[in-house]
């Protein structure tokens, strides 16, 4: 194992991604402001690289600790803005398995992403896979407050340019700021939303 240099874990390195639409795919401008959508990730060394484990503790172990470090990178990313939606995934290196990417999402790391958004009722969207450095992965983006809020669907799509290495974990958080431009597809909307605790 590389040197722990973030409690237990070997984080190599960090990345962030801040993507503003001002308009959407036919050129119609924003009904509102822009739709500004944010990432962190964080490319891990992953201890069981190329063995099986029935205890996957050196994974999860730190993993709340790792969750209010993307709080805080995911709120610098955010620049002032109130999260809305988000979502979460992994893309585990060609020595690692699926499960090893799913032990660094579990609510223990999730729910210090939720305080630092002021609370989140829905549980959060989550994918994963294992590919090569430079694979794409879609994060799906969901209301934080009421899962059926149609007009909050959204994907961002993301890829890393060197990572994963076969023996590592990239880690991934995202966020946007407000539904689709020009959603127009029915459903719940926001406003049936009474901040944290339902639905009228």
């Amino acid at each position: 194992m590389k040197q722990a240099n973030f409690l237990s874990y070997h984080i190599r390195k960090w990345y962030s991604f801040v993507d503003d639409t001002l308009a959407n795919e036919t050129g119609v401008a924003a009904d509102g402001e822009p739709v500004r959508k944010v990432a962190v990730a964080a490319v891990i060394q992953n201890p069981y690289a190329g063995v099986f484990s029935e205890d996957l503790g050196a994974i999860v172990g730190d993993s709340a600790a790792l969750g209010e470090e993307f709080g805080r990178r995911l709120l610098v990313a955010l620049g002032g803005q109130k999260a809305l939606s988000y979502g979460k995934g992994c893309m585990v290196g060609a020595l690692g398995e699926y499960e090893h990417g799913n032990g660094f999402l579990t609510t223990a790391f999730a729910n210090p992403i939720r305080d630092v958004f002021g609370g989140g009722k829905s549980w959060i969207p989550s994918t994963g896979k294992t590919g090569a450095a430079g694979t794409t992965i879609d994060i799906p983006l969901a209301s934080k407050d009421a899962l059926y809020v149609r007009a909050q669907y959204n994907t961002m799509t993301l890829a890393f340019p060197d990572a994963p290495a076969p023996d590592e974990v990239v880690v991934i958080f995202a966020a946007a700021t407000r539904g689709r431009i020009k959603a127009r597809l029915g459903g719940l909307t926001l406003d049936k939303v009474v901040g944290n605790d339902g639905l009228h």
